[in-house]
This record gives structure tokens, C-alpha cells and sequence, in this order.
């Protein structure tokens, strides 16, 4: 008898999305195949799945003990997020060469299902940095008798939403700074830069409205510019490792001492990036846009504005939220500053309701025969009553104080 061949051993993910790329969430089930062809007949233990999501981090680093002497420390950490094993064909002993309790698989293609369950508590979003990555994979085995296994491997990729639609994510970023410039015994005027952004989360793809001020007074010439950074933690053994890079800049006109330049919403585009991280425990992926103004031969003067890189975008609604409430803000400002120091009294009752509409009022109100027993019964002749009431007198001064002037506790404003 010859025995036949493994021609080939491949999964396949059920994508619900129009990409077709296998994308999931917390609590999303995740379904596929495990697709195996073979040519003639095979004798198959076990075939399996292993699925698994976990970050993990590692780096080294140089110690000096001595003189002559030199060690590495290496740092590592892992944070398993599921992990989840299944048996599709066969039994779960696979050191067992026995010919009993073999599975026989005929020559031609063979599809086996498989699913589970992703947890419902959240997941840090799939990612791979320069010190750790944060990785979701199934794997398949396929266990034969007196033969090696054959396993194969394929990631998938979790998104953990960040919804900017919320309002942590909708209020404006801003900040003011400004520097002196320093020769010796010579000073120059300072430079001031203002900046200011509508809201602290975006999603990829879409332009940061940068609104700023920068003004020169220094007499150096001085560069505006904008850039977006990418900031990646990572933690080990109390250690921290934290890796910074560029993600997308821009930059404005140059500007001679005593010149000032405004920015009336000049777009950054954010391109193509990962999620922010903010939930796991060994890896954070952050992101800020840096507003700065470039001065040759000192220290460049800037804004760090945090952002936060999300999955769900703005609503329509989102940004007429975020301008209404930043003009909100404006108005409360505007409004304190006009309302008077004491308050004016209002007019009384007799101003503004003649004796001849109170009367009017007090006339029976007619109404359906249903309800003629209701509205001439006293419960409605006392609201009646209530309604027409005119309000007291208005006075500054409490007519029936509960305790002394000297007993009571007074403001510690005034």
C-alpha cells in the first residue's frame, strides 16, 4: 500500500467585512476552515487548532560590572489576552503510534469549521513596534503516525473601537509659550506662539485644523512648523522603553524679527496609522501634534497638543457639537463680563397684570360636560387659586430669618 501525500494545509477566515479582510472586535466570533488536500489515502492521529492572542515585549541592554566586565539584561513581558484549543479530527493524545484510534482521509480537497469566541473584556488593538507587537494568530496540526506534523499559522487582526464622538475626544486642544532669546550680555525680544486645535480625537485619513499665532519679536529669523508624532511604550521588569518617530509635518513661511504669522486652520493631513493603545498594560502607542517654531542656534520653542488616533469617525453632528459648546464657552465669558455687580429688582405683580386681566382670569373656565364636576370641585378651585396668585414682593433682605445675623456663617469670598 502506498501511502499518500499532504499536498497542501491552508486557513480560511469567514470575513463578514466588504474587504475581505479578517477584522474583529471584543466579543466578535471568530469562523473559518481549515482546508487540507492530499493525494491518495493518509492516516491522520489529530488534527487541531490553537488559537491565541497575547502582547508581549522584549528588549536588552548593556550593563558594565567592572573594569573588564560586561552583561546583558534582557527585559520581557507578556500579557495573554485568550487562548483557546480545539480538536477536529482524532483524539487528544498524539504520542500514542498505535493503530488503533486512526483516522483515514481519502485523496481530494477536505474543509473542517472551526469558531470561537473572542473575550468580551477589551483587547489592545493588533500592533507591531520596534521593541513589542500585540498579536492575534489560529494554527492548525495536523498529527500523523511516525511522521513530523505539519502546522501552519495565520494572524488576524482585533481593533479595540475608540469612538471620538465622545466628549472627552470632541473638546479643543490649546496652549500658549512663549522664550527669550539669550547672547551674553544681549538680550533680545521674545517669541510667542499660541495654538489651538477643535478636538483631541481624529481618525486616519482625516486633516487636524491647526489655528495659531506666532509672532517674532526676537531679531533672529524663525520657521513655524507642525509635525504629528508617534510615541510607543513599553514596559518590562519597572523598565520602560519608549520609542518616538515622525508620522506627518508641515511648514509654514519663515518670519523676520518683528513679524507675525497667523494660522487660520492649516490642514495636516494624518496618514495610515495604527489606533492609539491606551488599555494594555505593557505597550501604550500615543500620539500628539507638536506646533513649534524653529530658531536657529538656540532651542526650538513648542506645543505638545495631545490627539487621540481612533477607529470610529466624527459623527456629522460631532463638530457642530464641538463649535457649540467652544461658542458656548465664549458667550459664558462674554456674559459674566457684562452682568451688572448686584442684581436689579424685578417688576412687581400690579406692572405687569392689570386688576381687570386678573379678574378675567379668575372667570370659570368652561370645559366638556365630563369633566363639569372635576373643574367646580375644590381641588381645582384651590389651583385655581395657586395660579393666579401674585408672587411676593421682591426684597434682598430674608422677611423671616431663621437666626441671627451674628450665628449665621459668612462667605469666605467676601
Amino acid at each position: 500500500m502506498v501511502l499518500g501525500k499532504v499536498k497542501s494545509l491552508t486557513i480560511s477566515f469567514d470575513c463578514l467585512n466588504d474587504s475581505n479582510v479578517p477584522v474583529y472586535s471584543s466579543g466578535d466570533t471568530v469562523s473559518g476552515r481549515v482546508n487540507l488536500e492530499v493525494t491518495g489515502e493518509i492516516r491522520v492521529k489529530s488534527l487541531k487548532i490553537h488559537a491565541r492572542g497575547h502582547a508581549k515585549v522584549r528588549w536588552t541592554e548593556s550593563r558594565n560590572a567592572g573594569s573588564n566586565t560586561a552583561y546583558t539584561q534582557n527585559y520581557t513581558e507578556e500579557v495573554e489576552y485568550f487562548n483557546h484549543k480545539d480538536i477536529l479530527i482524532g483524539h487528544e493524545r498524539d504520542d500514542d503510534n498505535s493503530e488503533e484510534g486512526f483516522n483515514t482521509i481519502h485523496s481530494g480537497r477536505h474543509e473542517y469549521a472551526f469558531s470561537f469566541e473572542l473575550p468580551q473584556t477589551p483587547l489592545a488593538t493588533s500592533f507591531e513596534g520596534r521593541h513589542g507587537s500585540v498579536r492575534y494568530w489560529v494554527k492548525a496540526e495536523l498529527h500523523r503516525p511516525w511522521l513530523l506534523p505539519v502546522k501552519l499559522k495565520k494572524e488576524f487582526t482585533v481593533f479595540e473601537h475608540i469612538d471620538i464622538n465622545t466628549p472627552s475626544l470632541l473638546s479643543p486642544q490649546a496652549g500658549t509659550k512663549d522664550k527669550t532669546l539669550c547672547c551674553w550680555f544681549c538680550t533680545s525680544g521674545p517669541i510667542s506662539l499660541s495654538a489651538k486645535i477643535e478636538r483631541k480625537g481624529y481618525t486616519p485619513g482625516e486633516s487636524i485644523q491647526i489655528f495659531a499665532e506666532i509672532e517674532n519679536c526676537s531679531s533672529r529669523m524663525v520657521v513655524p512648523k507642525a509635525a504629528i508624532y508617534q510615541t510607543q511604550a513599553f514596559y518590562a521588569k519597572g523598565k520602560m522603553k519608549e520609542v518616538k518617530q515622525l508620522v506627518a509635518n508641515l511648514r509654514g513661511e519663515s518670519l523676520s524679527s518683528g513679524k507675525t504669522e497667523t494660522w487660520n486652520g492649516k490642514l495636516l493631513k494624518i496618514p495610515p496609522v495604527s489606533p492609539s493603545i491606551l488599555d494594555c498594560s505593557i505597550i501604550r502607542v500615543e500620539y500628539s501634534l507638536m506646533v513649534y517654531v524653529d530658531i536657529p542656534g538656540a532651542m526650538d520653542l513648542f506645543l505638545n497638543l495631545p490627539v487621540v488616533i481612533g477607529t470610529i469617525p466624527l459623527h456629522p453632528f460631532g463638530s457642530r457639537t464641538s463649535s457649540v459648546s467652544s461658542q458656548c464657552s465664549m458667550n459664558m465669558n462674554w456674559l459674566a463680563l457684562s452682568l451688572p455687580e448686584r442684581p436689579e429688582a424685578p417688576p412687581s405683580y400690579a406692572e405687569v397684570v392689570t386688576e381687570e386681566q386678573r379678574r378675567s382670569n379668575l372667570a370659570p373656565v368652561s370645559a366638556c360636560d365630563d369633566f363639569e364636576r372635576v373643574l367646580q370641585g375644590p381641588l381645582f378651585a384651590y389651583i385655581q387659586e395657586f395660579r393666579f396668585l401674585p408672587p411676593p414682593l421682591y426684597s434682598e433682605i430674608d422677611p423671616n430669618p431663621d437666626q441671627s445675623s451674628e450665628d449665621r456663617p459668612s462667605c469666605p469670598s467676601r
